[in-house]
């Protein structure tokens, strides 16, 4: 009954001990609360005076307050443990999507991931918070309450102990479907996540396009496959809150039936038959609580799987060589490598060969699916090749996943990414010691300094989700900001940087650019042709596979597939033209 990964959670053999210490408590309490009142009631009936029962209304009143100070108690020790296991779950999985790098998304999608570092871990504390206790409440607190009920009516205890199985019977079954329902309510989730991120990210081009209202449509299939999905969930949920109403308050009259006619036969007492009275509701309300509560966390149990799931992902292995410093005189080679995607049946790269010595800046040019991005993240370590080796300076690797190298890495993808924080800490993101005369002046070289200058705060103004948006051409701004910051990191990769800009802004940016990939080592992976006039080497790539390399006039001579592929947008640039 209890998820697996739960017990895999720090410190839970504390926490159950603690929720099983309460748990004992409370049906103690309970049980006495019962046995206070049902004897203040008796006695009243019996015609005592109510001066001499303030002592049983004082216990009544202390056992009733314990009861709920225990409770008080609980829910804070479970608040705490599920802040701070949510906080673990949220270290664990950016750590692992740090580790495993952009390809997760791409596999898992963005939406998916947004919404599982976010509002999936909210669940999960609420998961963890409600359902804990719960069900710790439902196996304690009505054996504690039949075994007492046992020594005072045993037909009594018989009724209660007949039913149980039938509510559990009711629960069980009802929870399967709502737990069908939820997994595939929560599906339709990922997948409007994922289209939501999508849509956004790709908006302007749809408008420019034309297709914009086809995507809207899409968007609103999605949502209504939600929204039925949802309503199903309720309807299972309501089903089970009912059912396990219906068959308590049912349990409970036929219990005061029989009480009832004991009591007229002479077969019980006022005193034992009012306890077991009062103790009836308390004996189902844990499995109630439970039933209802369960329902309310199965989105909270589908998240923990996922992230789970992502946070148990095989680790891909790295190595442990320790790679000196990039400078004029190291090396780099690939022999024959190739990756193949498991979403893809041919390589994304394959069998490719070249190798490059000292500073410099290597150009990667084809068209999209060309492989440019699989070999940037082959150079990042962020995927491994199924085949080749790769060799820097006299050591062999097979992949590019070592600390030493990546520390030595600079990336600046087609759109950085801002955080929710200042502009300073957003520049001086891998520079976190600069000091603000540093960053001033990688603003400026940057281009920043106008923008700076026009925000109310300065570079103390706070960016990205709850803050200040910026536009894209800013955005690749502060991430040139942060290249200058960092004069440690000797290896620039580019994907695509320029992408999404234009002319204009493309050409601003440029200009402030080439002074940083001097004394550097340079990947650049672009299908912007203009970039390629400033590389010292070209790779050129067609379905995966290296076709040419050389300087650009040499491959212009050559007219193979570079010259064809400038050929070609040429000709697109004089008909949009």
């Amino acid at each position: 009954m209890i998820d697996q990964t739960l017990l895999k959670l720090k410190g839970i053999k504390k926490i159950f001990g603690i929720l099983f210490i309460t748990a004992v408590l409370t049906g103690v309490l309970t049980i006495a609360q019962a046995v206070s009142l049902a004897t203040v009631i008796t006695n009243l009936f019996d015609g005592k005076e109510l001066e001499t029962q303030l002592f049983p209304i004082l216990l009544f009143v202390l056992f009733y307050t314990g009861k709920h100070l225990l409770h008080f108690f609980r829910n804070r020790i479970m608040d705490r443990y599920s802040m701070k296991s949510g906080s673990d779950i949220r270290k664990q999985l950016n750590e692992k999507l740090f580790e495993i790098g952009p390809n997760i998304t791409a596999k898992e999608g963005t939406g998916n991931i947004v919404t599982m570092a976010l509002e999936g871990i909210s669940q999960v504390e609420n998961y963890i918070k409600l359902f804990l206790p719960k069900i710790f409440n439902m196996l304690v607190i009505p054996t504690f309450i039949f075994i007492y009920t046992l020594t005072l009516d045993i037909r009594s205890a018989v009724v209660l102990v007949v039913v149980l199985p039938t509510l559990l019977f009711f629960l069980i079954i009802l929870g399967k479907a709502a737990k069908y329902r939820a997994d595939k309510q929560y599906k339709t989730y990922q997948l409007l996540s994922n289209h939501f991120v999508d849509s956004l990210r790709g908006l302007e081009t749809l408008r420019l396009l034309g297709l914009s209202k086809d995507y809207d449509r899409n968007i609103e299939q999605v949502s209504e496959r939600y929204r039925k999905s949802t309503i199903a969930t309720l309807v299972i949920a309501f089903l089970s809150s009912f059912s396990l109403q219906f068959f308590t308050s049912l349990s409970v009259a036929i219990i005061a039936l029989f009480l009832g006619l004991g009591l007229i036969d002479g077969e019980i007492t006022l005193y034992p038959a009012l306890v077991i009275l009062i103790l009836a509701p308390e004996y189902f309300q844990p499995i109630r609580d439970f039933g209802s509560d369960y329902h309310a966390t199965l989105d909270g149990k589908n998240a923990l799987t996922e992230i789970h799931r992502i946070i148990q992902t095989k680790d891909l292995q790295k190595n442990d060589v320790l790679l000196p410093k990039w400078d004029e005189h190291s090396t780099i080679s690939f022999s024959d490598v190739t990756v193949v995607h498991e979403e893809r049946n041919k390589p994304s790269v394959e069998g490719v060969s070249f190798s490059w010595k000292g500073f410099g800046k290597v150009g990667i040019i084809g068209g999209s699916g060309s492989g440019k991005s699989t070999f940037i993240q082959l150079l990042s370590g962020f995927l491994d090749p199924n085949n080749g080796v790769i060799q820097i300076n006299d050591q062999e690797l097979s992949s590019l996943r070592n600390d030493s190298w990546q520390k030595q890495i600079l990336y600046i993808p087609q759109k950085p990414y801002i955080f929710n924080d200042t502009l300073a800490n957003n520049i001086s993101f891998y520079t976190p010691n600069a000091t603000r005369e540093q960053i001033g002046r990688a603003c400026e070289l940057a281009g920043l300094t106008e923008i700076v200058n026009a925000l109310p705060n300065g570079l103390d103004e706070v960016l990205g989700e709850s803050g200040r948006m910026i536009s894209g051409g800013q955005e690749q701004r502060v991430a040139l900001a942060r290249a200058f910051l960092d004069k440690g990191r000797k290896i620039l990769l580019f994907d695509e940087p320029t992408a999404h800009l234009d002319i204009e802004t493309e050409y601003d940016i440029k200009q402030k650019m080439l002074p940083l990939l001097e004394d550097r080592l340079v990947f650049f992976a672009t299908h912007r042709l203009h970039w390629m006039v400033e590389m010292d080497w070209i790779l050129v790539l067609n379905e995966g596979k290296l076709v040419e390399m050389g300087t650009h006039e040499e491959l212009i001579k050559k007219k193979g597939h570079y010259y064809q592929f400038i050929q070609a947008q040429y000709k697109e640039e004089v008909e949009e033209c």
